[in-house]
């Protein structure tokens, strides 16, 4: 049966792929149109820092979906177009193009993009941030071997891409203005943890310092720091945050918290518009408050739950927050946003770089981070998803399996 319904989204991200891949699986027989301002399909972002600007990874491996596949998927990719304007009263977005397209329901998948080092020099070519994969082929052209790369923020980002150029054959240096690194995402003893890691592969790592400027005729030379220090370096990578890209939705008159304000069904204060992905602030009713994930996982599910939403299927969203990165040698993830708690269990050797520490409050697990210990971590999550009381004691005793904690 016809329908003639259309369905717009603005943002070819991994939650915009998402949502449209989802709306055919659910069955809907309307118009789709994906809206991307980049020219390639929805692909990976996880890579950029890693394979891909080691050059281990190309373009097409990164592509959620093959090519070919889209005649299959049936839905149009309108890609190299900026969305301008969302007339919620006529139900149209205008694009950068003029073109304008009339909608039934919308989702903006807009994401996020870097924030910008507000200094002296920081438009020298040889300055980069992080976001796209125009922005890896640019760093990766710059990353000769033996050239000295001054890595702004030890963040995520900073770190991944310090442990990847130093594999390019560069000489790493992390300047992080706060006094330890990934202080808004870990607790104090990974951060710790990370410090001496990085020092360990030969990472030059400087807290409580920032930039005050860069320096160059035309092309960056050299940085000089807050401690009056000077860098000479013909490559920065900064990744000092990122900020929502909500000003579309914003002057649409969409509510707006630090985000794109949605429910747990993915609705945005106009019950015809959608948002999901990094952009998006939505209740967690596992935490008990609202949050905004820069999550691939987060990209991913919060697309699929709002692409049901927008065909009326919905459930209610709420996960347990789950992130990861790859540095050097570890592979490192992270349950749950722990804030406050009363008991702290490690399980292995943090000398040993395959550990796993829990962060309890009353006896139940309210986040978890793990180094080479995957397994372990998906037991803590199922122990967290379940709020089963757990005894410190146990968890640092080896001996003692974690699937024998859930039985017992």
């Amino acid at each position: 049966m016809r329908d003639s319904r259309i369905f717009v989204i603005i943002g070819a991200s991994q939650a915009g792929g998402w949502i449209a891949k989802t709306l055919r699986a659910e069955g809907f027989k309307g118009r789709v149109v994906l809206i991307g301002e980049e020219k390639y399909l929805p692909y990976e972002r996880p890579p950029l820092s890693k394979d891909a600007l080691l050059g281990e990874a190309e373009l097409d491996s990164t592509y959620f979906w093959p090519p070919e596949t889209y005649p299959e998927l049936n839905f149009e990719t309108m890609l190299g177009v900026r969305a301008t304007a969302i007339d919620r009263a006529a139900k149209q977005v205008t694009l950068d193009n003029g073109d304008v397209l009339a909608y039934d329901r919308l989702a903006i998948t807009t994401g996020t993009r870097p924030r910008r080092l507000p200094i002296d020099g920081a438009d020298l070519a040889g300055v980069h941030y992080l976001r796209t994969m125009d922005d890896t082929l640019a760093i990766q052209a710059d990353a000769k071997n033996g050239a000295v790369a001054l890595i702004v923020g030890g963040g995520w980002i900073g770190l991944e891409v310090a442990a990847t150029l130093s594999k390019l054959g560069c000489k790493s240096v992390v300047v992080e203005f706060a006094d330890r690194l990934c202080g808004r995402a870990v607790t104090p003893e990974i951060s710790a943890w990370m410090l001496d890691f990085h020092k360990g592969h030969g990472i030059d790592v400087r807290l409580n310092t920032g930039v005050e400027r860069f320096e160059g005729d035309g092309a960056l030379q050299r940085a000089i720091l807050s401690d009056g220090a000077t860098i000479v370096c013909t490559l920065a990578v900064v990744g000092i945050g990122v900020l929502p890209n909500v000003e579309i939705a914003a002057e649409a008159g969409i509510e707006i918290d630090n985000g794109i304000k949605v429910d747990d069904l993915c609705r945005t204060s106009d019950p015809k518009i959608f948002s999901a992905g990094d952009v998006t602030n939505h209740p967690n009713a596992r935490l008990g408050k609202r949050i905004r994930l820069e999550s691939w996982e987060n990209a991913q599910n919060q697309g699929i739950a709002a692409g049901k939403s927008m065909l009326d299927k919905g459930e209610s969203y709420s996960e347990i927050p789950w992130f990861w990165s790859d540095q050097h040698d570890a592979n490192i993830q992270m349950i749950g946003l722990p804030e406050a708690w009363d008991e702290v269990a490690t399980r292995g050797d943090t000398g040993d770089n395959e550990f796993m520490t829990i962060y309890l409050k009353d006896s139940k697990i309210i986040g978890a981070i793990s180094v080479n210990n995957p397994r372990d971590l998906r037991f803590a999550k199922r122990l967290m998803q379940a709020g089963k009381p757990v005894s410190a004691t146990d968890i640092a005793d080896t001996s003692i399996k974690m699937q024998a904690l859930l039985k017992g």
